[in-house]
């Protein structure tokens, strides 16, 4: 196995946090190159896949090469995990894309239709019946950046409004607040 000597060596600690921090850098653009794949942005797409494919390789040949070295092991896995969780928090402060925000009221969906439209934003009313009757449900599509504002104008009209929000892809035509 190994020697104390390799247990007690910050040159072998620092080696597997660099793999560490590598799989933080590659997980993270893999993450978002993905989620820019769903929303057909080409360019960050390539340029991601560029840079992750640069990284990936340095890190897992770093692991490969040479003797077994199980903290550059644990580096890389815990690397690979982090970077998973990194790339979801960087890809939620930048809210690309756009949302279908469905809005389903039994009482005041005008209300809702007449503050929503207000704030700059574009939305159609449907009638429907609920379980319990007529109901106003409500579609806006907007920003992400914008769907916590526009649950908040909502539930402001509403408390008790039932509020769902879907990625959409605009394909053409229509009001697409950009």
């Amino acid at each position: 196995m190994f020697s104390a000597a390799y247990w007690t060596d910050p040159h072998a600690y620092l080696f597997a946090l660099l793999i560490f921090c590598l799989r933080i850098c590659d997980m993270s653009m893999d993450t978002l190159r993905v989620l820019f794949v769903v929303r057909g942005k080409k360019l960050p797409v390539w340029i991601l896949g560029f840079l992750q494919s640069i990284i990936f390789v340095v890190a897992i040949s770093s692991v490969l090469t040479g003797e077994r070295n199980y903290l550059n092991i644990l580096g890389y896995a815990a690397g690979f995990a982090t970077g998973n969780i990194v790339g979801m928090l960087i890809e939620s402060k930048l809210a690309i894309g756009h949302v279908l925000v469905t809005i389903i009221s039994s009482t005041r969906g005008s209300s809702i239709a007449e503050k929503l439209r207000a704030s700059g934003y574009a939305v159609t009313e449907i009638a429907g019946r609920g379980m319990n009757g007529t109901v106003f449900e409500l579609h806006a599509s907007i920003l992400r950046k914008d769907a916590d504002h526009v649950e908040t104008i909502v539930l402001e009209a509403d408390p008790q409004a039932f509020v769902t929000a879907e990625d959409v892809r605009p394909v053409r035509r229509g009001f697409w607040r950009a």
